[in-house]
């Protein structure tokens, strides 16, 4: 079967791999000149299989007003009078209840789990590196409030058979030794052990190569500018260089996947979240951390990646910018500085990119109405942590196999607008 893959990031790229390991002709398209340049470039190198919750949860509504208030606040939002952010704003609210948080949470866990085995099988069957590191992460609570509602957390973690650890003071420094330096900064956390590190642009560019030995052909700087669908099923896709034709498409456009989709009927509610990122030396190896830490309060992960420290989070609904607000970057070195003080983050590169979310948190994999036409996006902030797992269940369903996990819940059809 000859595949069209469009969109080489983490998800494209891993989507490609899998495609091209169960007997497919692939080809990827993507606009920018190699894999893994927009969104997968500088996220904050997390591969989080415990610490994967949604961001629509009960409270959030209330905390959403209050973070409106704070100088260095982990949402913002920039009101804009688009149909788009509106109708995902109402369904992310819809979501922010006991029972959907519930439901949504264990929906992400289970394609998370899965996602660990599978990046283990891969890992051990291509051998790459990425300055990868398999050490945890350490979500670090700076109040007694913190702590005591990561219960909730904590309950999902048990019911889906998920390690973690509730850490004391001491115990947060016993993973994180350099915390030591700022032991009256929080008063605990919650450890998941399992979760891994490394650099998500090394990852896709060493399996991109893989890819390509396995045959799959990679089309860069080609814009797609319709997908050509006749009698209920897709045909080939429209690009600025000219018509591919393929026996199936698979749309995996993170943020952009919505606006390709539209004019064929199809509402993916997927909105794209801004993210911001800053890479800084390591000038001292014993005030960095040695995995990732979590800073609850804002939102903000701290990852060792080799020689350089990865900080990166905050939410920014604000549509399709990637402007870098400095005050922005001042709430990130604000972070890392609290808890890892002594790093040189005028050395610091600034990023931002721009994540595809769906209300309900979870990605959205499987075939639509369209015959022949696959999405594999809408991963959010878990776009590398999931990404193995997704790319081995698109894999089944193009293929017509049965994927290991339940995909029920996956599909676009999910949505009733779907």
């Amino acid at each position: 079967m000859k595949v069209i893959v469009l969109g080489a990031g983490i998800i494209g790229v891993t989507s490609a791999y899998q495609l091209a390991k169960a007997g497919n002709e692939v080809i990827v398209i993507d606009r920018q000149s190699g894999p893994a340049l927009e969104t997968s470039f500088a996220n904050a190198g997390e591969v989080s299989f415990g610490y994967c919750s949604p961001w629509a949860a009960p409270g959030i509504p209330l905390k959403a007003v209050k973070w409106m208030f704070m100088k260095h606040a982990p949402l913002i939002l920039r009101p804009r009078a688009n149909g788009a952010m509106v109708s995902w704003l109402f369904k992310m609210l819809s979501n922010c209840t006991a029972d959907r948080y519930a439901v949504n949470k264990s929906r992400m866990l289970r394609l998370s789990e899965y996602s660990r085995l599978s990046l283990a099988a891969l890992r051990k069957q291509t051998g790459i590196a990425y300055d990868e590191r398999m050490q945890g992460t350490l979500q670090l609570f700076r109040t007694q409030e913190q702590l005591d509602n990561s219960a909730k957390d904590v309950e999902a973690l048990a019911a889906d058979g998920i390690p973690y650890r509730v850490l004391d003071r001491d115990g947060c420094i016993a993973a994180e030794p350099a915390l030591s330096h700022v032991r009256d900064s929080f008063v605990g956390g919650l450890l998941t052990p399992n979760d891994e590190t490394g650099d998500c642009f090394k990852f896709a560019q060493a399996l991109a190569l893989k890819a390509r030995e396995l045959g799959v052909r990679f089309l860069y700087g080609t814009r797609v500018k319709a997908l050509d669908v006749d009698a209920g099923r897709v045909r080939g896709v429209v690009t600025n260089q000219g018509i591919h034709r393929g026996d199936a498409v698979v749309v995996a456009l993170g943020s952009y996947s919505p606006l390709l989709l539209k004019p064929l009927g199809v509402r993916l509610p997927v909105y794209p979240v801004k993210g911001y990122s800053l890479t800084i030396p390591i000038t001292d190896a014993s005030r960095a951390p040695e995995s990732t830490v979590l800073d609850e309060t804002y939102k903000i992960a701290i990852t060792r990646l080799g020689d350089r420290i990865r900080v990166g989070g905050m939410a920014e609904i604000s549509g399709y910018t990637t402007d870098l607000g400095p005050a922005r970057r001042r709430t990130l070195e604000h972070s890392v500085n609290s808890l890892f003080p002594g790093g040189d983050v005028s050395q610091a590169s600034f990023w931002s990119g721009l994540r595809p979310m769906t209300p309900d948190g979870t990605p959205v994999i499987g075939q639509t109405r369209i015959g022949g036409l696959f999405l594999n996006t809408g991963h959010g902030t878990l776009g590398w942590t999931m990404s193995s797992g997704s790319a081995r269940i698109l894999a089944d369903l193009v293929g017509g196999r049965t994927p290991e996990i339940d995909t029920s819940d996956l599909s676009i059809r999910r949505y009733a607008n779907g």
